[in-house]
């Protein structure tokens, strides 16, 4: 089995919080992070709004699907992250937000930046001090370098570095990392 073709993550990071915040209300709500199972990806479909064929990432061998939740609502997922380990970081291969997140109406700001740390947050604890990789569409290289610190270091790719890596962990996991 072959690895999907790269395509370079294009989700808009919103907004910096240290949730997600409904854009209505202005509440904001507290999140989890976890394994995404394939009972939950029968709802995760390109017909239901989808970018991405979830099912074909989360069979590939070399990745974990997470969702993110919100803690008193966690059977709706907010967003989805494709990541891998690979040994010294991880890596991003793909962030999206669910239908409802994303474009002018959207309902939560702040799912892809929750997102982001998240991954930064496992590359902390697995001892690779933050370091987090990932491929971007060309036309959001200076939006990422922007909002989440990352360094375009060429051919699309960019990492996030512990400082910036460890400015997201502690703005998303404030009670974790409290001490």
């Amino acid at each position: 089995m072959g690895k999907p073709p790269e395509t370079g993550i294009d989700v808009i990071i919103d907004k910096l919080t240290n949730s997600i915040l409904n854009t209505i209300s202005g509440d904001s709500f507290k999140t989890e992070v976890a394994l995404v199972n394939s009972k939950e990806l029968r709802k995760v479909t390109m017909k239901k709004g989808w970018k991405f064929n979830w099912r074909k990432e989360f069979n590939c061998v070399d990745r974990e699907v997470y969702k993110l939740t919100i803690v008193e609502s966690n059977q709706v997922i907010q967003g989805l992250a494709s990541i891998s380990d690979f040994g010294d970081h991880f890596y991003l291969h793909l962030v999206e937000s669910a239908p409802f997140n994303f474009g002018r109406s959207k309902l939560y700001e702040g799912v892809p930046g929750n997102l982001f740390a998240y991954a930064c947050k496992r590359s902390w604890d697995a001892g690779y001090q933050g370091f987090v990789a990932f491929q971007s569409k060309t036309s959001l290289i200076n939006h990422y370098e922007a909002t989440l610190g990352a360094v375009h270091v060429g051919n699309h790719k960019l990492v996030i570095f512990p400082h910036e890596s460890l400015r997201l962990i502690k703005r998303y996991f404030q009670e974790e990392t409290k001490g």
